[in-house]
């Protein structure tokens, strides 16, 4: 990945050299449909510029590199430093036909002046001192990027046509391109608050690719001029990407969010029988239960990840979880537990009855396992109030 960066680094900077002294450029938006990796769900764009010299490169804004140091921690901070790069044409097309992705090019209809003043904004954009940008999934991304450098060369807004106005929010747009991939998305419904679940404009949407290439052919300017000239596919795939198809129903969140639901419904009733608290079980699903609250404590307090904060999820997944861990095993210290579940039972509640009025959407997945936990800590009151 280090040798890949260095060479687009010193492709760009060869370019940048020259580039605004060639105003004479075709320019092209390029849109790859989705990959099977989870960040490739919603496609990936680039800027195609070919200079009249025979230079012909493809400028995206989407590179990273794992083996940067820190990259993981500084990642999950929210220090998601993304890099501006450039790839000669025929290497970036190829490794998608290669990968079956389909990458299809829109001509983009710009004057001369304008195409000298996003030769020269992509030229910026790839130096070294300016190559690197804060990364945000939905707002400033590999799609929106390479448009607002458009708008930039055109002095001028790009209005855009809603292909999709049944996808009302960022995590309804989510939603649809990660159907094959559940547990990512419930990873996303558990660790993102309601600011994705806010009404988004056609504009907004855009910062999944594979939307905005619906979209390019009727994009006009605020002016009404139409933006793009042609589009073709330059580089033939399977229609809609190479994503994974279907996740077995047995395999998804909701069939373990079922099954621990099962689990729980049967030791209640073995506990009701036994007038005993199954302990073990106790302790690995509060535990479960424990790891994912401070993981959303890290997200809500830590984090500076886009909509991580608030997240309402907070009342039911907290690191107060790890208290029947703990104190379950201790004789001395029902009462505690007790205390805890008592609290527990009536925040689940309550947080039941409010769900349908907080503007947060919930994976359908989570609700069992809300009922598993209130069954728990109702099963842990009836049982302590007997002895």
């Amino acid at each position: 990945m280090k040798r890949l960066l260095a060479i687009l680094c010193i492709c760009a900077a060869a370019w940048a050299a020259h580039a605004a002294l060639r105003p004479d450029t075709v320019v092209s938006y390029v849109v790859c449909d989705a990959g099977s990796d989870v960040y490739e769900l919603e496609g990936h764009a680039a800027l195609r510029v070919a200079l009249p010299d025979g230079t012909d490169l493809a400028v995206h804004y989407g590179l990273f590199d794992f083996d940067a140091p820190g990259f993981v921690w500084r990642f999950a901070l929210g220090h998601t430093d993304y890099l501006c790069g450039a790839t000669p044409w025929p290497v970036f097309a190829d490794a998608y036909r290669r990968a079956g992705r389909r990458v299809t090019e829109h001509r983009l209809r710009l004057t001369p002046a304008e195409k000298q003043r996003l030769t020269a904004f992509l030229a910026a954009n790839l130096r070294p001192e300016n190559r690197v940008y804060r990364y945000n999934y939905v707002l400033d991304n590999c799609a929106t990027r390479p448009l607002r450098a458009v708008e930039s060369a055109l002095a001028d807004s790009i209005v855009l046509p809603d292909p999709a106005p049944q996808l009302g929010t960022f995590r309804e747009v989510m939603r649809h391109y990660h159907r094959n991939y559940p547990w990512y998305q419930f990873g996303i419904d558990l660790a993102l608050g309601p600011g994705i679940d806010r009404p988004i404009s056609a504009r907004e949407k855009m910062f999944a690719p594979v939307l905005l290439g619906e979209a390019l052919p009727q994009a006009r300017t605020a002016g009404g001029r139409t933006l793009v000239e042609h589009s073709e596919i330059v580089a033939a795939g399977a229609p809609g990407g190479v994503a994974a198809g279907p996740t077995p129903w047995w395999a998804t969140p909701m069939a373990s969010a079922v099954a621990v639901l099962l689990l729980a419904a049967a030791f209640t009733a073995r506990d009701i029988r036994r007038r005993r608290v199954s302990r073990v079980f106790d302790t690995a699903l509060y535990a479960a239960f424990g790891a994912a609250g401070c993981l959303l404590v890290f997200l809500v307090f830590v984090s500076t990840h886009e909509a991580t904060s608030p997240n309402f999820l907070l009342a039911w997944l907290n690191p107060l979880c790890f208290i029947p861990v703990i104190f379950i095993w201790i004789k001395k210290a029902r009462h505690i537990v007790l205390c805890y579940q008592i609290a527990n039972f009536a925040v689940l509640l309550m947080l039941c009855a409010a769900w349908p009025m907080l503007p947060q959407s919930a994976n359908a997945s989570f609700w069992p396992l809300i009922a598993a936990d209130a069954l728990r800590a109702a099963n842990y009151i009836i049982i302590a109030r007997k002895k």
